[in-house]
Formats: C-alpha cells, sequence, structure tokens
C-alpha cells in the first residue's frame, strides 16, 4: 500500500499518518517527493485496511501498489531519486553523470596512488578498488582486506575521490561501511538476501549490481531487500549478464537501463570492464551508456593491466581512460548532462619534493 499526502502536508501530518501504520503493526517508508510526499507499507501480508489512513489529516488518497516491488517503484516515488554523499558536492542520479574508476584490486599503496591520480587528474569522482576479491577460483589473489580499505582511505584525503568498495559478508561489510563512501554489493551477492539486508541497515549509499543471469524484476527486488531494511540509498549497477555469446566475457544488456528508469526512481550505471572483459571493448560501450541515458559509468583502469593481480584483460590503461573522459563528455552534452570538470591534482612526485 502506498499513502500520498497533500502537497501542503505538513511535516507532522507525515510523522502522524507514519507512527499509525507503525501502530498497526506494518513499517512505514516515508519517500520525499518534489510536489509531495509518498509513504510506503511494508511488512503486511494481505490488503491494508485504509479506511482510518484516509480520514487522517494531510492525507490525499491511500494506493494499492500491484507490484512485488513496492519502495523501488515510480509508483512509490515519481521524482528521480538523487543519491547525496555527506560532506560533497558530488551527487549519483542528477544532471552530472558519475564516473567511478579504479583498478580491480588494490595489489599495494604505490599500484593504487599511481591510478588514483591518473583517474582524478581525468575527470573521476570515485575510486574503485577490491580489497576483498570473490574470485573464482579459491587461489587466485583474494585482496589485502582491512589493508586495502585504508590506502584507499587515504586516496581519499589525498586526492578527494569518494572511494567505492565491495563488501562479501557480514565481517567485510562492517568495515567497508567504516571506511568507504559507498558500499558495493557485488552480481554473486545480488541474492544474498541476509547481506542485502544488511546492507539495507548501513549507513552509506549501495551500490547494487545485476546478478549474472538475474531478470529485471529479480534485480528490482533485491534493491527492495535494501529499502525495505530503511536505506534509500541505492545506485543500481549493469554489468553484464551471461548468454550464448563467446565474443565477450558477458553480454552488458543496455537496454535495462531505459528499463529500469521506466520502472524505477533508482539512479542506475554500467560496467563496460566487467560487460565485456575485453579492453578494446570497454570505450565503444561506454559511449553507448552514455548515450542510452546511463547515470554514470564504472570503469576498470590500471597503469601496468598486463600485470595486474586480477581483470588485467579489461582494465584501461590511463591515456584509455583520459581518450574515453573526453568522448563521453561531448556525448554528455548533446543529452543535456555533463561531467564536471577535473580538479587540479598534484603529482605524488611534486608533494614527495615539498
Amino acid at each position: 500500500m502506498l499513502v500520498v499526502m497533500q502537497a501542503q502536508a505538513t511535516e507532522e501530518q507525515v510523522r502522524a499518518v507514519c507512527q499509525k501504520i507503525e501502530l498497526l503493526g506494518y513499517r512505514a517508508h516515508s519517500m520525499p517527493g518534489a510536489q509531495r510526499t509518498a509513504i510506503g507499507i511494508t511488512g503486511n501480508r494481505g490488503e491494508v485496511e485504509s479506511g482510518t489512513l484516509e480520514e487522517m489529516p494531510g492525507v490525499q488518497e491511500v494506493i494499492r501498489v500491484t507490484k512485488p516491488y513496492k519502495l523501488v517503484s515510480r509508483d512509490t516515488k515519481p521524482d528521480n531519486t538523487v543519491i547525496k554523499f555527506a560532506g560533497s558536492p558530488v551527487t549519483i542520479g542528477g544532471r552530472d553523470l558519475a564516473i567511478i574508476a579504479g583498478p580491480c584490486g588494490i595489489e599495494s599503496r604505490d599500484q593504487a596512488f599511481t591510478v588514483a591520480e591518473r583517474v582524478a587528474r581525468a575527470g573521476a569522482q570515485f575510486f574503485r578498488g577490491g580489497a576483498y576479491k570473490p574470485r573464482t577460483s579459491p587461489y587466485s589473489f583474494q585482496g589485502l582486506g582491512e589493508e586495502g580499505l585504508r590506502i584507499m582511505a587515504e586516496i581519499r584525503d589525498r586526492f578527494g575521490l569518494l572511494v567505492v568498495t565491495e563488501a562479501v559478508d557480514y565481517e567485510s561489510l562492517e568495515l567497508v561501511d567504516q571506511y568507504a563512501d559507498m558500499i558495493q554489493i557485488g552480481a554473486r551477492n545480488m541474492q544474498n538476501f541476509s547481506l542485502l539486508k544488511r546492507a539495507g541497515r548501513a549507513r552509506k549509499p549501495v551500490l547494487l549490481k545485476r546478478g549474472i543471469s538475474a531478470t529485471l524484476e529479480e534485480f528490482l527486488m533485491a534493491a527492495e531487500y535494501i529499502m525495505s531494511e530503511g536505506n534509500y540509498n541505492i545506485v543500481l549497477c549493469e554489468r553484464g549478464v551471461r548468454t550464448f555469446a563467446d565474443h565477450t566475457r558477458n553480454t552488458l544488456d543496455l537496454s535495462i537501463v531505459p528499463a529500469v528508469q521506466r520502472l524505477s526512481h533508482l539512479p542506475i550505471i554500467v560496467d563496460p570492464s566487467h560487460g565485456t572483459g575485453k579492453r578494446n571493448k570497454v570505450t565503444p560501450l561506454s559511449r553507448a551508456a552514455v548515450a542510452v541515458g546511463a547515470d554514470g559509468l564504472i570503469v576498470e583502469v590500471h597503469h601496468d593491466p598486463d600485470r595486474a593481480l586480477s581483470d588485467g584483460m579489461q582494465s584501461l590503461f590511463p591515456d584509455q581512460f583520459d581518450a574515453l573522459m573526453e568522448q563521453v563528455r561531448q556525448i554528455a552534452a548533446v543529452l543535456g548532462r555533463s561531467i564536471p570538470a577535473a580538479a587540479p591534482v598534484r603529482s605524488e612526485i611534486a608533494k614527495a619534493a615539498d
């Protein structure tokens, strides 16, 4: 069920409706919009008796939501959600496109700082890097753990980049929540429902990647798990699905971008690195992702990808990332969107000389 408040409803009236919903044994989710506030109701196993709510001051109407996903639906919140970050002007979901870049895994401080300097100089606003790596083989590089998180926290302090990194279980999520600006839930964990619920109780925004075989509805229902626990700051990410194709690592499904935007208010970005698995396809698919309306990109960049400990084949050289940024800026402008200009970045060598 969805309670739609009148445009002139006061904060006190909204709180009173939320309290009434809680007294009825349900959970209230207040979703402020540009014109009015909507209050989603979850926890009900059948239809909610709407009579008592409809008569409350400030209520315009009570609507039955038929979709299995309620809180992520545009029925609940017609306006696009814009994700904000404490202490930063950077957003995801607004006019500006979000650019997230960095290596697949944090291998060392020197490696991470070298890449961070280049992506910051090119105009990225976020630094991505894996401190915990869920790998297909148990013998592959698994990440540096908390040491990797500390390195990324240093990068935020030095370059002003917000940090995005993956949590793979409860223990790592606690640490990621402590160190990072955004918690990533990877494709392998998209339907790890206990982890999704824990992310829903976290303080930070969540980047939710689509599972390798997930349908659109399954993708949105995974986001619903997070939102149902009270965390409404979610960014969806298309990163390719598994098909019969063998010319790419995965098949990047760009059609899901407008499909999500029609059904949900949540922003969606695209990962062309995992979506293709091949370096020469990353830039063309980045251009296509921006053209189709994605709210941003997450791209893997490595200063020496041929020696990377994970996903070197799909990681761009820094010069290639520079070229990508020039091209997507031009495409974004055609669509009335923009990528903020990069702030001046002093090199590590110059800093060491001070």
